[in-house]
């Protein structure tokens, strides 16, 4: 059996969801009531492979909120990904993704030196952040999107913002290895981890935002937005290709502009119906076939019987992993969102 962990995106969607969910007593809370909530499975899934293959999982909702980070409840949101995952554990899940916040939360806070959880030792070999198939599926959407909208990759440029992140540094290395880019553009806060990337690939130019997003004729964007920034689509190239890596996916409503194309990066769309009700509340299009890749990860993982943390730690992720889990999520059935 294959699990999900997740969140929603505010305080406002999580008391919509829970009404709709059949939770009334979590519908009117507030955050500190959140903060207390034990995680909990809300959903059974069901996925049928292309290959006829059916596999079973489960959605387990940790009730973490954005809004304890912003409101410096730190220790509640680290206690909310620890229970999530003993949650998902105690009910012999094979393997489990970190959707969202929920493996950044686990990396920056270096969340694997908390093993115990009550009376549960955590498995990590039973979880994984879904990162490299989230980070092929993003480099499959600037491949091919970039022919749908005329973008001949030999001759563009494409920037990568959050360029050391895990997901980012696993694009750059692809777009580096796999394809005939012309230039990279390396954009993320760290200096000095982005010298360290540009001497691991032996290229790629350093800038700052403002700079480089005028000379992009794709962007990647795998980073959270600054708060304060806004991109000015007036300064874009036209056509240029716009990934929206982020968790919300926000740019779309941001960016509305002739010529700017903006993708909803790191989704996959699988072949045949998914028996669940998840994607819906998180607002997907197309709820029964749409999903993040990150949650696909597992999924593969289960129709595989790899029960290993496939994606763990940071900037661990190989183009050859990524080619991998490619193959296996094109065997069975799953394949980017695009334009």
């Amino acid at each position: 059996m294959f699990g999900l962990i997740g969140h929603l995106t505010s305080l406002e969607h999580a008391q919509a969801v829970a009404q709709e969910l059949g939770y009334p007593e979590y519908a009117d809370q507030g955050l500190d009531f959140w903060c207390s909530a034990p995680p909990q499975i809300v959903d059974s899934i069901i996925v049928t492979s292309v290959t006829g293959q059916q596999i079973e999982g489960r959605y387990v909702e940790s009730c973490f909120l954005p809004e304890m980070l912003a409101s410096r409840r730190i220790k509640a949101a680290t206690r909310k990904i620890l229970n999530a995952m003993a949650h998902a554990q105690k009910h012999g899940i094979n393997i489990t993704a970190l959707g969202g916040f929920s493996s950044i939360i686990f990396e920056n806070f270096k969340l694997e030196q908390f093993s115990q959880v009550r009376n549960i030792k955590l498995e990590f070999e039973r979880f994984t952040t879904g990162n490299t198939h989230t980070a092929y599926i993003i480099c499959k959407q600037v491949e091919e999107a970039s022919k749908q909208l005329g973008i001949n990759l030999s001759n563009a440029t494409v920037a990568v913002c959050g360029a050391t992140g895990d997901i980012g540094s696993a694009v750059t290395r692809w777009l580096d290895a796999r394809t005939d880019v012309q230039e990279l553009l390396l954009i993320a806060r760290d200096q000095e981890r982005l010298k360290e990337l540009q001497g691991e690939l032996g290229r790629g130019k350093i800038m700052g935002l403002t700079e480089a997003l005028p000379q992009a004729d794709v962007v990647v964007w795998v980073a959270s937005m600054p708060r304060g920034v806004e991109i000015d689509p007036t300064t874009l190239k036209q056509p240029c290709l716009l990934i929206d890596g982020g968790y919300p996916k926000n740019l779309a409503t941001k960016i509305q502009y002739p010529g700017v194309h903006v993708l909803n990066g790191g989704i996959v769309e699988h072949s045949l119906d998914i028996d669940w009700k998840i994607m819906k509340i998180v607002n997907m299009d197309v709820p029964a076939r749409q999903l993040f890749a990150c949650f696909a990860e597992s999924m593969l993982l289960e129709f595989e019987k790899l029960y290993t943390n496939f994606s763990w730690g940071r900037n661990q992720i190989t183009v050859d992993k990524m080619e991998q889990i490619g193959r296996v999520s094109v065997k069975h059935g799953f394949r980017p969102l695009l334009v």
